[in-house]
C-alpha cells in the first residue's frame, strides 16, 4: 500500500450567502482557479461509538479531538478507491492521517477487522483506533464541492461546499438519496494554508464581511438531529430548557448555542489580524 497521505495545516471555515459567494468568486478570478475536478460530490460515512461519544466530545471544543470517516468521490463501486481517514485537531491545527483502499477491501476491513496485505503504518493506526473506540457507521454525509487553487501552487487551497446533506439510515457510501439538506441557502467555504494567509485574501474577507466560524459538518448535523428529536428523544422541543442531570448521555452545551451570532468584537479581532504572504 503506497497511497499514504499526511496533512498538517490550518483550516478556517466561513459561511457565505449568495451575495458574498458571487462577490468572492468575482474577486478571486485573477488569483485562483478551480482545480482539475471542478464541481464534484464527496461522500462520507462517519463512524462513532454507539452513544456518539466522539462527536459529543468534539462539540465541547477540547484542545484535542479526533474523528474517523470513510470518504469516496463521484460514483462509487467495489473497485473505486476510498479513503479511510483519522482527522485530528490540536490547538487549532488539523492533522489528517489517511490511506486508500478499493471499496471492496475497505468493506472487509471495516466489517471484520481484517487488515489487507502489506498494510502501511497509517492502516495500523486506523486498526488501533477501531479496536480502542469500537466505532460503527452512524451517519452518511455528502456535499458538492469546488476547490480553488493558485497557478503557482503556493499551498493555498480554498474549497466551497454546497448542498450539505445527511441521513442516518441506509449507511452506504455509494447511495446519495433520501437525505436532509443542512442550511440549503448558504455556502461553506474553507481556507486551507500551511501557515499564514496572503494579505490580499485577508483584506478581501474583511471587505466582504466574511468572518471565520467554528463549524463541523458532522457536529452540526448531529446537533440539528438532537434539536429535531431524532436523536436522544428525551430532549423537549424547547432547546433552552435544562435537561435533568439524571438523563444520559450528557450533551454538550454547544448544542444549545449552535446559532450564536458572531459578535462585533470577534469581527474586529478577525479583521485586525496581521497576515504575511504565503
Amino acid at each position: 500500500m503506497n497511497n499514504q497521505y499526511l496533512f498538517q495545516r490550518v483550516e478556517k471555515k466561513y459561511h457565505l450567502d449568495q451575495k458574498q459567494y458571487d462577490a468572492f468568486l468575482t474577486a478571486i478570478q485573477d488569483k485562483l482557479h478551480p482545480d482539475q475536478y471542478g464541481l464534484h460530490t464527496i461522500h462520507n460515512l462517519y463512524y462513532d461509538t454507539s452513544d456518539y461519544e466522539l462527536i459529543r466530545n468534539s462539540i465541547e471544543k477540547p484542545k484535542y479531538k479526533e474523528k474517523f470517516r470513510v470518504r469516496g468521490y463521484g460514483t462509487i463501486t467495489d473497485d473505486s478507491p476510498v479513503f479511510l481517514e483519522i482527522k485530528k485537531k490540536y490547538c487549532g491545527v488539523v492533522y489528517k492521517r489517511r490511506t486508500s483502499l478499493p471499496m471492496a477491501q475497505a468493506k472487509v476491513f471495516l466489517e471484520n477487522g481484517t487488515l489487507p496485505e502489506h498494510s502501511d503504518q497509517i492502516m495500523r493506526e486506523i486498526e488501533y483506533f477501531m479496536q480502542f473506540h469500537h466505532p460503527v457507521p452512524q451517519v452518511y454525509l455528502a456535499y458538492d464541492r469546488t476547490a480553488y487553487v493558485t497557478p503557482d501552487d503556493s499551498n493555498l487551497r480554498i474549497t466551497i461546499d454546497r448542498n450539505i446533506r445527511s441521513r442516518y439510515h441506509r449507511l452506504e457510501l455509494g447511495y446519495d438519496g433520501e437525505c436532509r439538506i443542512l442550511n440549503p441557502e448558504t455556502y461553506l467555504m474553507e481556507i486551507k494554508v500551511p501557515a499564514a494567509y496572503p494579505i490580499w485574501l485577508a483584506d478581501l474577507l474583511c471587505t466582504l464581511q466574511i468572518y471565520p466560524i467554528s463549524f463541523s459538518k458532522y457536529g452540526n448535523v448531529y446537533s440539528d438531529s438532537v434539536k429535531r428529536g431524532e436523536l436522544h428523544p428525551w430532549i423537549t422541543d424547547n432547546i433552552s430548557s435544562p435537561i435533568p442531570s439524571t438523563q444520559q448521555p450528557d450533551l454538550p452545551s454547544d448544542i444549545y448555542n449552535a446559532n450564536k451570532k458572531v459578535t462585533d468584537k470577534e469581527k474586529e479581532n478577525s479583521c485586525s489580524q496581521v497576515y504575511s504572504t504565503v
